[in-house]
């Protein structure tokens, strides 16, 4: 059934929005056939634990444990300790560590695909090549001893120590040749976090994507796929269509996935997305339509889901995990809107009534009501009597 709330708009009047409840039916199935889906999911901290979540957070394990299992029902897999679970923005090397252990863990029990965040985060400022070396070993370790699948992402303290592209071929050539099975590596663009600037050892994008894609091709036995997240669809299909075969490209672009995941004549991406944390259940339902041949269904289903992403991924892009978790906290994933670093506050409200609606227009509300009810307390804090 659903409710009228009303919401504060941008001239300080009174606007009136109807939540309409998502359409019924199960999305829970077994893995997608024709595309890789992972899902970068976010964690949930332990908002009543006696600390200070910006400086020395709790994890809620069972809350943050139960939301993957989640995921897995639908058929996705999991990209876990990755930058939607706040890595590098409030989550520690000593708590992605405790994820990655529980995370494969809970993977292996539950019979669901995981693969997981390899970074340099533990390092302090003014690391050197050997220490970025070193550091990424280190993860590299914890991640394959836990049976995941790693996932080698940007690493800020590599930008900023590396002098040109044989920084990077010397780094990425070392882990590669050490890897025990096939990796996804990791292109974020500096919309996602500033410090990766001129990532791959250049701030032009051509030159860039020629060191990656030699990188690439020297190790390609070891490369299962490459993530990118530029948010220029035009990069991400020059960039897939130069893969060695075999080689997969995982959409980040969390404005075109739609299109992307669809493909054209010469190729298609498979996806490792944000955006299908907040998403889940109308993405499950759009990529078993096209499995089933249904691509006008895929397309009706997605189109409505775009206006949220970009919503949710707007500059300064960084702070999307808000988005994302007060999604997941009006749906009753979590009983509370705190996070890790105190990033709820990352977003204006008049950002998060905008949510509200755009989910509900989505299709993304499992009980308006609930959502209301939880909408009424920010509301109130926000001064809208």
């Amino acid at each position: 059934m659903s409710v009228s709330i009303d919401l504060p708009a941008r001239d300080g009047a009174r606007r009136r929005v109807e939540l309409r409840p998502a359409p019924s039916g199960d999305t829970r199935g077994a893995p997608f056939q024709k595309r890789i889906a992972f899902a970068a999911a976010h964690v949930t901290v332990d908002a009543l634990a006696e600390s200070e979540p910006a400086l020395a957070p709790v994890i809620d394990w069972e809350t943050t444990l139960a939301y993957r299992r989640y995921l897995w029902s639908l058929g996705f897999a999991v990209a876990e300790a990755m930058d939607t679970a706040q890595r590098g923005g409030g989550l520690s090397w000593q708590n992605a560590r405790e994820l990655i252990v529980r995370g494969s863990a809970e993977a292996k029990a539950c019979g669901g695909r995981i693969s997981c965040g390899v970074g340099t985060d533990q390092l302090s400022p003014g690391a050197n090549i050997d220490s970025v070396i070193a550091a990424y070993e280190e993860q590299l370790a914890v991640t394959e001893s836990s049976g995941s699948q790693a996932i080698l992402m940007a690493s800020r303290a590599l930008a900023a120590c590396a002098r040109g592209p044989e920084d990077y071929d010397r780094v990425y050539g070392r882990l590669l040749r050490q890897s025990s099975r096939p990796v996804i590596l990791h292109w974020l663009g500096e919309m996602f976090d500033p410090q990766l600037a001129g990532y791959w050892g250049s701030r032009n994008v051509e030159q860039a994507m020629s060191t990656c894609l030699a990188i690439i091709a020297e190790h390609r036995d070891k490369v299962d796929g490459i993530k990118i997240s530029l948010l220029d669809k035009n990069r991400e299909i020059e960039m897939r269509r130069r893969l060695p075969d075999g080689v997969h490209m995982y959409t980040g672009d969390d404005f075109h996935y739609d299109e992307l995941i669809a493909g054209d004549d010469h190729g298609y991406s498979h996806a490792l997305l944000g955006i299908f944390d907040a998403i889940a259940p109308v993405a499950a339902a759009a990529l078993r339509a096209f499995d089933s041949g249904d691509v006008v269904k895929y397309r009706d289903l997605l189109a409505p889901t775009v206006p949220l992403s970009r919503h949710i991924f707007r500059a300064p892009t960084y702070a999307y995990k808000t988005g994302v978790v007060f999604l997941a906290y009006l749906n009753g994933h979590q009983n509370h809107f705190r996070m890790l670093g105190g990033q709820e506050s990352a977003r204006s409200l008049l950002h998060l009534c905008d949510l509200l609606s755009l989910a509900s227009n989505a299709g993304l509300l499992r009980d308006p009501s609930l959502a209301a009810r939880r909408m009424k307390p920010l509301l109130d804090l926000g001064g809208f009597a």
